[in-house]
Parts: structure tokens; sequence; C-alpha cells
């Protein structure tokens, strides 16, 4: 199939003063492009980016840059943190699964959509490869689509799959997808962590995984389970251990049984090339994978989730620090409550007892504009290094004995006297 492929520069000359540009995310940011279009800053003014979860070095911190593009981010990823926290930049707080809505719906209307996708088959068709969540619906939604041919994408077979003819302009570069190894981010608390959520998982689960070291850590831990599933907003290497010792073959689900379900990979080399036109892995749209009335008709769903930290009442922060925009809502909700409709299901919030600078994650009180994720009233299992503890149908002072036991011990007397000041003395019954 012959395109008539020309530079980044060229490319984004299709980006008007005043447009909205959505960005591909995940491994499949199209920094070749971003970068291109952002070095257009002075000669086109008032452009909002637009964008999920991007990685990669993106050339934003100038002058110019600033004055030129606003960042309006519905999920807040490291490379662009102080962007979105500065005023140049903001922050749109919804549910990973409505997101397609947002362009379907022309609350946020898309005048261009620049994406990294694999080489065209022998019919015309590319594939939007590791991230196909929102990507298909500003595929679909925006006026011109940008596309870099990368050879190194894997074709990934579900709903990303997009013809040639829907591209305004091409590129074609071979690079290097952007890589995460989880695996080296787990440590001697993650695997306690992930040990402890593993006693939990039972043969023939549905799994999800949300980001970070814990998920990984988990897995680990499941090498002697039997006839798990994955329906997940997304995956990464860790799987591969238990896909080839059998212990993952999603012969109990439901939704697409038999088959590795998700809304973006991200990982490294070895998940990409496994991902690669593998007729068992299916990414597919996330209203779809994140919608809370299928996760539940796959039985025994376990969604295991992260926080930044929890109050004595079961209140969880997973968005910000404070007022401070660390990262987003996600799909943690959506899965959270799909889990807990599912028959046998088990939602989960992993996290260490305490942060990097030895600050305790459970608190008497969330932090002034911390935003609540996860409410009360959807928290179920939370494990730190020191246990699991079940809050659902407990009242507001079990819960807080519970979330003390499985404190840091440097941090319990400080919770303990919290408690007290907050529920008093009186013996309560459990």
């Amino acid at each position: 199939m012959i395109l008539n492929y020309t530079t980044p520069e060229e490319a984004v000359m299709l980006v008007n003063s005043g447009d909205r540009v959505f960005l591909h995310g995940s491994a499949a940011t199209p920094l070749l492009l971003i970068n291109a279009l952002l070095a257009r800053a002075g000669s086109i003014n008032n452009v909002e980016l637009t964008s999920i979860s991007t990685y990669g070095n993106i050339d934003w911190n100038h002058p110019n840059v600033l004055q030129s593009f606003y960042l309006n981010s519905l999920f807040v990823s490291g490379n662009i943190r102080d962007w979105a926290n500065s005023e140049y930049g903001g922050y749109v707080p919804v549910f990973l699964s409505e997101i397609p809505q947002l362009f379907d719906r022309k609350i946020l209307p898309l005048d261009v959509a620049l994406i990294q996708v694999s080489p065209p088959d022998k019919h015309g068709y590319c594939s939007l490869g590791t991230s196909v969540d929102a990507a298909l619906s500003a595929v679909r939604n925006a006026r011109k689509v940008i596309a870099h041919v990368n050879p190194k994408m894997p074709r990934v077979l579900g709903d990303g799959i997009i013809h040639i003819s829907s591209f305004a302009s091409v590129i074609c570069n071979e690079t290097d997808l952007i890589e995460v190894d989880y695996a080296a981010q787990t440590n001697e608390i993650t695997d306690r962590i992930g040990a402890n959520i593993a006693g939990l998982i039972e043969d023939g689960s549905t799994l999800q995984m949300g980001i970070g070291s814990v998920p990984d850590a988990v897995l680990k831990c499941l090498v002697n389970h039997k006839g798990l599933g994955i329906h997940s907003e997304m995956f990464s290497d860790g799987i591969l251990p238990l896909v080839e010792k059998g212990v993952i073959t999603n012969e109990h689900k439901i939704i697409q049984r038999g088959k590795i379900v998700s809304t973006f990979i991200l990982g490294t080399r070895k998940i990409y090339d496994f991902a690669d036109n593998n007729p068992d892995v299916n990414c597919m749209d996330v209203a779809f994978v994140n919608d809370s009335d299928i996760i539940r008709r796959n039985p025994k769903v376990v969604a295991i989730n992260s926080a930044i930290e929890i109050d004595l009442t079961g209140q969880i922060c997973t968005d910000s620090i404070g007022a401070f925009q660390y990262s987003g809502i996600g799909g943690q909700m959506d899965f959270m409550r799909g889990a807990s409709l599912s028959e046998g299901g088990k939602p989960i919030i992993g996290m260490p007892s305490t942060t990097k600078t030895g600050l305790s994650r459970i608190v008497p009180f969330l932090k002034q504009g911390a935003g609540v994720v996860t409410t009360r009233g959807h928290v179920h299992y939370v494990a730190t290094e020191y246990g699991v503890v079940n809050l659902y149908g407990k009242n507001m002072d079990q819960r807080a004995k519970l979330l003390i036991s499985i404190a840091h011990p440097d941090h319990r007397e400080m919770l303990q006297k919290a408690y007290t000041e907050r529920f008093g003395q009186i013996p309560r019954k459990f």
C-alpha cells in the first residue's frame, strides 16, 4: 500500500490557530508530531491540547509554547504535570469510561487528532496499536487526523483498526516505543502488599490491574492459581509468565471469553511483541472495556488499584496531593464499582503504608483540596504491607480501627489519638 508520506513539520501545518488537538497517549504518544507542533509556537495561537496520559519528553516548558498552547488534560501524567497545574493548563475530572462521550457529544469538539499507528496492511488498514482507549473516538470525531506510521508499533487486534483514508496527513518513522518496566519498580514493601492481595484472589477470577508496581507484585504471587482471566483498562509485562504457565486462560470469562481484553498496553518491548497480531489479545474502546455494566458480567472480578491517601472513614484520594493535580480519576471508579457488582467480585485498594518521605498514607483527614475519587460508600478492601481489611458494611468507628491496624507502626499512635478525638472513648461493639 503506497502512502504519500511527509515530514512532521509539514504534517502539523494542518493545525490552525484556535484548534483543539487530541494527543494519542501512553506508549503510542506521537512525540515527533507533538514536538513539531509545539515548535510552531508564535506562528499559531490559542491552540488547545487535550489528552489522557502522555509519556516521553514533550518540550513544553518555554514562554512561546505557553503563550501559544493551552493544555486541557483529561488525566495528568508526569511529563506534563507542572503544565497542567500552571495558569497555562487545566484538568477535566472525568471517568475514563466517559471520555469518548466528550468527543462524541461535541462537549469537547475536536479539530485535529495526532496519533501513532502500525503500518497499513494490504487492505490499507492500520492499528491504533498499544492505545485504543479514547483515541478511537478522537479519530472518529476529529475533522483532521494526522498519523505517525511506525513500523515498531504492534498491530493489536480489536476496535482500533483505522483505514488510511481517514488520515489527512501521514509521516513514517521507525521509532522505539516508550517503555515502562514496572517489575523493576517493585521492592520488599510492594512484594508484601502483592502477597496480601494475592491471598484474596480465587481461581477463575477476572483481573483488572491499575498502573504501578503493586499490580506486578500481585501477579508474581499468582503462579499457582488456575483459570484466571484479564479484563482490564491496561496490562503490562507481569501477565506474561502467567500466560506462559497456563494460569491466565480467560476460560471463565463471560465477556470476550478466551481473550485478554484491555484498552491500552504499557510495558516493555516484550509485551508489545506479545500483543502484535495476537488473536488472544483485544484492545477495545474504553467506553466498552470500562463500562461497569460490562465489567460486572464477568465472574469474580478483582479490581486492583492504588491510592495517594485514605482517611479514617475510607475516603480515597488517588488524583491529587492536596490541591496539586497529580494524576486523574482515570478508570478506578469504573472498575471498583464493576468489581463490587460482579458475582464474587472484590474491589481492592493496595498501597504502601507510607510515602517515600515516611508520611502516613492513612490519615485522620485528607489534605485540604484533595479529591475523593473512590468514596467511602464504594470502598471495600484496603491492603498495605501490614495486612488487608474489608471496610464494606463497617461503620465509621469500625473503619477507623481497621485502618489503624494496617497503618505503619510509627504512625499508629498519632492515628489512635485522632481516632479518640473524633470518635470518643465510648466502647462500641463490632
